[in-house]
């Protein structure tokens, strides 16, 4: 035993507590996470009236008296069971926000709908992927001697796609605050389409909402680049939302040209600062709205949901843009695996976090995030179902809750111990993560024979 690494010594011993069986069924129920949390506690449901205990609870049956929970946490970089379980979620959340399920009634599928595609203005020219990157006729250097153009032809993979032709000329400032205020230039743009609507139609601005209300579903995605852009569904309800039906004047056609031109005129100024002035900050001028149509003319509605459940789980790391972490020291950042241009980021905004000007954008803590400050998914109250309902009903499918009985009341009393696992716990728990990965891989197979999609 002791010639054998730590692991194993450590699988081996786990295998051999009494109580492995149980311990397996917690690893089992947490679908292999790789970073479960450690709870300790008690529940006790009681008869209310009397006062007689119905049903206890208690984790000092348990092995290592605690019971393990998932770490919800959606990255995959972290976990990679908890980030497959998140996007699942988020596909059926969007899903249902676009052909009804979920208690959303399935006659939001012909309602007004929109796949907006809202990016970054240019901070200066990058390598691209193209046949010729950046081909220019008479060639030319920039005032830092650098070439104002690139003939190669850069694959996907490659290095330098992303990164600027003259780190000199790009502007890191404009970059680093237009990530700190996009979710503002959000908000602003979403009242701006209300306003655009209500004067289409000849409505007072301020009583748009007792005609028709704006629902939305939208995720942040890093471009290569290292710039957000923002994948929206938008859709038009009636004043109440998914269950009442928009106005006769709800067009599609209506809400493409209120988009558009909202997309286009909005903007917002960053604070005064001696240092560097006020910047006016705006949309990119790649822009796309794409109408989807329940009799299938357009982007399917599977496709867009599964689209936007892909990357609700790639952390900043995965995507190259940031990193997962918070930063606490300028050294930190010396240290991070970036390239030099997404240090170069992380450098202004530590600095820019440093102007008092700039003190409520709080851009020293979002530094690993290169100044996005905004969450990864972002939806409207009334758009559709909630992760929370999506949870429970999954626990309630499984049968880890059940319904109290009538007249009964329940007392819960948990507190956290710890969390993650001892390393031989961590190898047998990726066994299990493995096996019901490959165990979903095979139903799914099975699932497409039986429709004939495989042969």
């Amino acid at each position: 035993m002791r010639q054998l690494p730590e692991t194993d010594r450590d699988a081996i011993r786990i295998a051999q507590d009494p109580q492995f069986a149980r311990w397996m069924d917690q690893i089992t129920a947490t679908g292999g996470c790789t970073h479960p949390i450690h709870l300790s506690g008690t529940t006790t449901t009681y008869e209310t009236a009397t006062g007689a205990i119905v049903r206890h609870y208690d984790t000092r049956a348990e092995p290592g008296e605690r019971l393990l929970v998932r770490c919800r946490n959606r990255r995959a970089t972290v976990c990679a069971p908890c980030s497959r379980l998140h996007a699942g979620d988020t596909y059926h959340l969007v899903r249902a926000g676009l052909i009804g399920g979920k208690n959303v009634p399935t006659a939001v599928r012909d309602r007004p709908r929109l796949f907006v595609t809202l990016t970054a203005p240019s901070f200066g020219p990058v390598h691209r992927t193209a046949e010729r990157c950046r081909p220019r006729r008479h060639g030319g250097v920039c005032e830092h001697g650098r070439p104002l153009g690139c003939a190669a032809a850069h694959a996907p993979e490659a290095p330098l796609v992303g990164q600027p032709l003259c780190p000199d000329c790009y502007d890191y400032t404009a970059h680093a605050l237009w990530h700190a205020h996009a979710t503002k230039l959000w908000d602003r743009f979403a009242i701006d389409v209300r306003r655009r609507l209500a004067s289409a139609v000849g409505l007072v601005q301020s009583r748009f909402s007792q005609h028709a209300r704006l629902s939305f579903a939208r995720i942040a995605e890093y471009q290569q680049r290292a710039a957000v852009h923002l994948h929206t569904v938008i859709r038009l309800d009636g004043p109440t939302g998914p269950d009442d039906e928009p106005p006769p004047w709800a067009t599609t056609d209506l809400l493409t040209n209120a988009v558009r031109t909202a997309a286009s005129r909005v903007l917002v100024h960053t604070p005064y600062s001696p240092a560097i002035g006020e910047l006016a900050l705006r949309w990119g001028t790649q822009f796309d709205a794409r109408p989807l149509h329940a009799d299938g003319q357009g982007p399917d509605d599977d496709a867009v949901a599964a689209y936007i459940a892909k990357y609700v789980t790639k952390g900043a790391s995965e995507t190259g843009a940031g990193i997962d972490h918070t930063l606490t020291a300028w050294d930190d950042i010396t240290t991070a695996p970036v390239t030099a241009h997404v240090r170069t980021l992380m450098r202004t905004c530590w600095r820019l976090g440093s102007l008092p000007e700039y003190e409520p954008l709080r851009l020293r803590a979002w530094t690993h995030t290169l100044g996005y400050r905004g969450h990864i998914l972002t939806k409207s109250r009334a758009y559709s179902t909630t992760y929370a309902a999506l949870r429970a009903e999954r626990a309630q499918h499984q049968g880890a809750t059940r319904d109290e009985p009538p007249g009964t009341t329940t007392e819960a009393h948990w507190r956290y111990v710890d969390s993650g696992y001892t390393p031989g716990a961590a190898l047998i728990a990726a066994g299990v993560a493995e096996d019901i990965a490959c165990n979903r891989e095979y139903s799914r197979a099975n699932a497409q024979l039986q429709r004939g999609e495989l042969v």
